[in-house]
């Protein structure tokens, strides 16, 4: 197979196109000068790698916000690729009808050849070939361009860097595993794979073998300190990283030679792996996300497969509240054949995650399944569809969905696991979940039970901030339902958001439980910069965006808090909160005095089989306001049941209303007979 040629052995009039590092197009060895507009040079690359003719219609979306002609500035950008590419005899970029298509066959084009090399697989290249490529890739994929206002290109050029990063990092493994034993000689492709994949543990620990064997412990330890801070700052247990020093460390390993590469020290290296995720992941639930197949692609693995993998990892990890196993890894097994199922055995995960793309008449279908991999039980199944010209936003719209539904269900199947294990047996993590289970019941009861699980959590382990958010919602759970004494429990409240900040300021949960105390201290304004924050750190944690609805249902932006409520669903649609969530919705439409959908989406509230007195309250407020007085009295028969005394002063005395909104509470209170 041939890779490149050399410039001094290139034939004259050959046209090169080098789309790692900036974009450039060389011919007869000299540089092209390229039109300076981002699209077109975008356009250019999207066009090389496409593996079909593309619509008109299709590069017009791409292109974005052009207010006017779209179809007129594909065509200016069509005529400048021409200028460059073109040659007298040979057209390049050619239009037949609708389709575009650019034939580089002829060129020299870095992105293609690798490629080429990839689709023939890792085990078919030999150093020589392995070298070449790696000597392509002199830079990240059209480094450097970045289009603004062209928001679909922008997320293609960002998933083919995610994904020649991990060609790059397979063939760095691979060139290692084709290396003499000697430390010296690994060393810079030791180096360049653990900056490629900094939270790929297996490039972190040969690198730290290399620096070792070459006589150089002092850089070796800089490095391993360097490496343990960055997997902490992402949430990531370093504890794999810690085992392999500590190994390494020993005379009879330090003195050992280097292993030739991962495939022939696989049984080893696995039995190790094992080990280590086991510890690692001895905190959390663990998870590997098998790369997602494309069926009915030559080789299953689509450009769009392998973003949709590294989107739904990259999120799950900024989640915090799972071990994700590292895109590396997954990524590795899978070009090795090796099935979801055996893989995340061999990973030693709790659960594994794997899915299909799938193209049918004009539709595009992702399947996606969660199983439990002890048991091999699918814990979670779905199939997502979208219109198969709008097939780039399946990364921002399906990933979100996908994302959330993973962790709650996760989530879900370890409240369930952890309420059957006797209370003085549980670890931190099962703690919390323990605790997660009875706060969900939402009554004072459960709420103090879940306060003493949450409690045991965080003596169990004092930096683990979810223990804190957990136990700061216990106490806002307290001021908000008036079970107890509600200044001192909105101290509480802060008290614990405080701690959970201080064991992990990166956890969205921790941003989530400040906000809420804040609003409790009747600060909305830092209320909702801090709510923000949490849903920038996670845009899937769904309960930072319905926090963000609550607080802005009753004093902010109605409209927004809307917009927040159905994102919040979106990413939610079976959350033990949903009450919440159309709850919030409710009373943003009262205070746009569109009360008919006030009252619908109130009564939906309302009949969510956990919804506490608060949304019986709301939905017979919102039942007034629309005219519906007969229904609006039955939620009132069912709230004296519980709370005899209860008060329309109660209601808007739990609330953090304006002005308007609380006159409108207060008209609809004096309608339901409840004594203020």
């Amino acid at each position: 197979m041939e890779i490149s040629i050399p410039p001094e052995q290139a034939s004259p009039g050959v046209l090169r196109v080098r789309m790692f590092g900036p974009l450039c197009v060389m011919r007869n060895e000299a540089s092209v000068d390229l039109p300076p507009s981002r699209k077109v040079r975008a356009l250019l690359a999207y066009l090389a790698l496409a593996a079909h003719p593309v619509s008109r219609s299709r590069l017009c979306e791409l292109l974005g916000d052009v207010p006017n002609d779209p179809r007129g500035e594909l065509r200016w950008c069509l005529s400048k690729l021409r200028a460059v590419l073109d040659e007298p005899g040979r057209n390049r970029l050619t239009a037949r009808g609708e389709l575009i298509s650019l034939d580089l066959g002829d060129c020299r084009a870095d992105a293609l050849q690798v490629e080429m090399a990839m689709r023939s697989g890792l085990a078919a290249l030999d150093r020589v070939t392995v070298e070449e490529l790696c000597a392509l890739i002199l830079g990240e994929f059209l480094e450097g361009l970045d289009l603004n206002r062209s928001p679909q290109l922008d997320q293609w050029v960002a998933a083919q860097r995610r994904r020649y990063r991990s060609f790059h990092a397979a063939l760095l493994e691979r060139m290692v595993e084709l290396l003499p034993e000697h430390p010296h000689i690994l060393r810079p492709h030791a180096e360049r794979w653990a900056e490629i994949s900094p939270f790929e543990a297996r490039a972190q620990r040969l690198l730290l073998k290399t620096l070792l064997g070459c006589g150089m412990p002092g850089e070796a330890e800089h490095h391993f300190a360097a490496v343990v801070r960055l997997f902490e700052g992402e949430g990531i247990d370093p504890a794999e990283i810690r085992q392999a020093w500590r190994e390494l460390r020993k005379p009879t390993v330090a003195a050992a030679a280097l292993p030739t590469g991962a495939r022939q020290s696989d049984n080893a290296d696995r039995a190790e792996s094992s080990q280590i995720d086991r510890a690692a992941s001895a905190g959390r639930a663990s998870l590997a996300v098998m790369p997602f197949f494309q069926i009915g692609d030559q080789d299953g693995q689509s450009r769009l497969t392998h973003g949709l993998t590294h989107d739904i990892i990259t999120r799950l990890a900024k989640l915090r509240n799972l071990f994700i196993i590292a895109s590396g890894s997954v990524f590795t097994l899978a070009e090795q054949g090796i099935a979801p199922a055996e893989a995340a055995t061999r990973l030693n995960v709790d659960y594994y995650a794997s899915g299909t793309l799938r193209h049918v008449e004009g539709l595009s279908q992702v399947s996606v399944e969660l199983v439990e991999t002890a048991t091999a039980r699918i814990v979670w199944s779905e199939e997502f569809e979208t219109v198969r010209d709008e097939t780039f936003l399946v990364l921002d719209d399906i990933g979100d969905r996908i994302v959330a539904s993973i962790a709650s269900e996760i989530e879900m199947a370890e409240r369930n696991r952890a309420i059957l294990k006797p209370p003085n047996s549980l670890n931190a993590w099962e703690a919390y979940h323990r605790g997660l289970w009875h706060m969900y019941r939402f009554t004072k009861t459960d709420n103090d039970r879940a306060q003493q699980f949450f409690r045991q959590a965080s003596e169990t382990d004092p930096t683990f901030a979810r223990a804190y958010s957990g136990l700061s919602f216990t106490h806002w759970q307290n001021a908000f339902q008036h079970w107890q004494d509600r200044e001192r429990e909105t101290a509480l409240a802060f008290e614990t958001a405080g701690r959970s900040l201080m064991a992990d300021e990166h956890d969205p949960a921790a941003h989530w439980a400040m906000g809420r105390a804040l609003w409790l201290r009747q600060r909305p304004d830092q209320a909702v910069a801090e709510l923000e924050r949490a849903v920038d750190l996670s845009p899937n944690f769904a309960l930072g965006h319905y926090a963000l609805s609550f607080v802005q249902s009753q004093s902010g932006d109605p409209s927004a808090a809307i917009a927040s409520s159905d994102h919040s669903r979106s990413l939610s649609p079976f959350d033990p909160l949903l009450f919440g969530m159309l709850g919030a919705r409710a009373m943003a439409h009262v205070r746009l005095r569109q009360f008919d959908e006030a009252a619908d989406w109130a009564v939906k509230a309302a009949a969510r089989p956990n919804a506490h007195i608060i949304i019986l309250a709301i939905a017979a407020h919102c039942l007034v306001l629309a005219g519906r007085v007969d229904e609006a009295k039955t939620f009132v028969a069912l709230i004296r049941q519980t709370i005899p005394g209860y008060r329309s002063a109660d209601f808007l005395e739990t609330f953090r209303f304006d002005t308007d909104a609380e006159m409108l509470f207060r008209k609809a209170g004096a309608h339901l007979e409840l004594p203020g």
